[in-house]
């Protein structure tokens, strides 16, 4: 069997293994785990056989057509370089810990079969994207990554939550795919061909027209698709979806599609100056923002989704800078680690027993209830903050050291201005990355909030699959800094001297202040008893930033509702905590510019339509509706009456015929 049959088998054994489980799944309900299990593993395999037979070097090439078109033609393009084999082992690696660790986490869940048979079509349409050679292809995966995140996020459709999070995910990612669409076809038509190879040789060509205007349509499809600012907004609400969904769609799926799509046309964007620019300010602003509002959310997995928003963050700013090594670099030792730390938040909402307890505020005792979880996410947030050794840090630097060479301008890839406005960014968004990790860790292990009811010892599978991830998270980037340039484009991904001082000191200061703010906030909260606190909580908003306390939304009747007393990230944010908390209000801004008026046009258009166009339809009716009434009433069924109108008849016209006979 060659190579381009093993790749071809990578997505397609999971799309079989899904559409098997969706059949099995009521009659032969024994199938389902292995079905959900055997297939993505067997895809790692196979794609760990495909990257080792590609090694870095040439491409693998391959492509049949898939129907005429008359114009530009469609193929099923195969084209796996470096990038394609190293993303393909992350996806189904992911995928393979998250079905192994769904087993044990949705044991109990009645829609199991059908939650795997998804994931399993999730993985392979995130495979497809990532093997594709031709863009209309690539698109079929991207939009079943589409539909099948609305099903998953709204698995617990019976609460409302759910279903509203799953609908404004699938509503803000297809807004952002409507110019995506567009920008693909404008693409396709500009280069004369939607395959990838010959879109590249004819941006080396000079091609391409209109790049500004292809790549700006394309960027709004990736901004929606990997949650970049402004259309960010439906991965926080994403996490009423289970958990390891959230895992896979952080990890390896969804959100990478955006980042791994520009990496693979990164001269389509390269040929637009301006474009970088945009990239590069889109990036700035995802980065710091959505670091601000991570430092001020109480639930831990809105916590993580905004860590995710800002490492994805990191990735466009890499590739504003022109390295799309650097960016895959870090898509790959962010895939490992922010997958730990989503299961691992899954093992302690597990030991909960809900997910509504995933409020960092009412978790207490956590550490001796749940070990394993407690050191392994120690390491994926140590790799979160980057410090070293752990894979983070080096991953991290690759960008920073990227955009420093593009702003002292050692490079002609970006222009200087996207290389300050990354650099600046990250090193703030390495600051304060540090600190809501730091901030998580102390909150969910050291909190002083109510003890949950514990709910028993996690299933061993669930437990098993973090320590394997905690093994990339640990050691994957001091491996592969050093081997990755060759898979990639050949440029160096060494940590250089000057952001490495930085980036590691404004993380150990954000780790630091946030500590400190921690035992500030904790010896302030003892001195007041707990159920004054709980009783008159405006007594406590008098110790520590009374404004943002007071304004904290939900009531306290009772300690495990309240948020916790010594959380740091309300005195570091002071006045600023209310507002990021709510994102910034940027779903309120959406709503007022967005929202309202729509639904103001439609009331209007409600309006016009009863009362002006059904007036006239109405009395379009009337008239033939009162002529048949008239006639309805002459119809009595008296034969006297009949021939007493058709005499009556006969007279008139027989005078009729003398008066015009006479006036002849």
């Amino acid at each position: 069997m060659t190579t381009t049959h093993l790749a071809v088998l990578v997505p397609l054994l999971p799309f079989l293994g899904a559409a098997a489980g969706l059949l099995l799944g009521r009659t032969a309900p024994g199938f389902v785990r292995p079905l959900a299990v055997l297939p993505p593993l067997a895809s790692l395999v196979l794609a760990a056989l495909v990257a080792a037979d590609q090694g870095g070097g040439r491409a693998i090439d391959a492509n049949t057509e898939l129907t005429p078109t008359g114009s530009v033609p469609i193929e099923l393009a195969l084209h796996v370089d470096g990038f394609a084999a190293l993303v393909a082992i992350l996806v189904a690696f992911v995928a393979s810990c998250v079905q192994i660790y769904s087993t044990g986490y949705l044991r109990d869940d009645p829609r199991y079969p059908s939650y795997a048979a998804l994931v399993s079509l999730f993985t392979s349409a995130m495979l497809l994207v990532v093997y594709s050679g031709d863009l209309i292809v690539l698109l079929v995966g991207w939009e079943v990554m589409g539909i099948c995140s609305y099903f998953l996020v709204g698995h617990y459709w019976e609460t409302p939550e759910a279903r509203a999070a799953s609908l404004k995910a699938f509503l803000v990612t297809k807004l952002g795919d409507v110019p995506f669409l567009i920008g693909l076809f404008a693409l396709g038509t500009d280069a004369g061909s939607f395959r990838i190879t010959r879109i590249l040789g004819a941006v080396t060509s000079g091609g391409l027209h209109h790049p500004t205007v292809i790549a700006l349509l394309l960027l709004a499809g990736v901004a929606g698709k990997s949650a970049q600012f402004p259309l960010h907004t439906w991965l926080p609400d994403a996490m009423a979806g289970p958990t390891p969904v959230s895992a896979l769609i952080h990890a390896a799926t969804m959100v990478a599609a955006g980042v791994y799509f520009i990496a693979r046309l990164l001269p389509v964007f390269e040929a637009s100056r301006a474009t970088m620019v945009v990239l590069a300010v889109m990036a700035a602003v995802t980065m710091a923002g959505s670091a601000l509002a991570a430092l001020a959310q109480d639930d831990i997995k809105r916590v993580l989704a905004y860590s995710t928003i800002g490492q994805l963050g990191y990735m466009t700013g890499a590739l504003a800078v022109g390295d799309r090594g650097a960016a895959v670099f870090h898509l790959l030792s962010h895939g490992a680690f922010k997958a730990l730390l989503f299961l691992a938040a899954g093992v302690i909402i597990h030991a909960a027993g809900t997910n509504s307890l995933a409020a960092m505020s009412r978790m207490r005792g956590l550490r001796d209830r749940v070990p394993d979880a407690y050191w392994t996410m120690t390491v994926a947030l140590l790799a979160l903050a980057a410090i070293p050794p752990f894979s983070g840090f080096f991953s991290k630097e690759s960008v920073l050291g990227a955009a420093e060479h593009v702003a002292i301008g050692n490079t002609d890839h970006a222009p200087a201005a996207a290389g300050w406005t990354v650099l600046v960014a990250g090193l703030l968004t390495a600051l304060l990355t540090a600190s809501y990790a730091t901030r998580l860790w102390l909150l969910a292990f050291r909190g002083q909030g109510a003890e949950a009811p514990d709910h028993g010892r996690q299933p061993l599978t669930m437990n098993a699959v973090l320590w394997v991830l905690a093994v990339p998270s640990l050691a994957f980037g001091g491996l592969a800094y050093r081997a990755l340039p060759g898979w990639f484009d050949g440029r160096d991904l060494t940590p250089t001297l000057l952001t490495s001082v930085l980036g590691t000191g404004l993380a150990l200061v954000g780790g630091l202040l946030t500590y400190g703010a921690w035992q500030r906030t904790s010896a302030l909260a003892a001195r007041v008893p707990m159920g004054a606190v709980a009783a008159h909580p405006e007594t406590y908003a008098g110790l520590v930033e009374a404004e943002t306390i007071a304004s904290h939304e939900p009531t306290y009747g009772d300690m495990a509702a309240a948020p916790d007393p010594a959380d740091p990230g309300r005195l570091l944010l002071g006045p600023l905590y209310r507002h990021a908390a709510a994102g910034f209000h940027l779903d309120a801004v959406y709503s007022a510019l967005f929202v309202r008026p729509v639904q103001a046009g439609a009331s209007l258009v409600r309006f016009l339509d009863r009362e002006v166009v059904d007036t006239y339809v109405r009395g379009a009716a009337a008239l033939p509706r009162l002529l048949g009434a008239g006639v309805r009433r002459a119809q009595t069924g008296n034969v006297q009456t009949y021939v007493s109108a058709l005499l009556a008849g006969t007279v008139v016209l027989a005078v009729v015929v003398v008066l015009v006979a006479t006036g002849a």
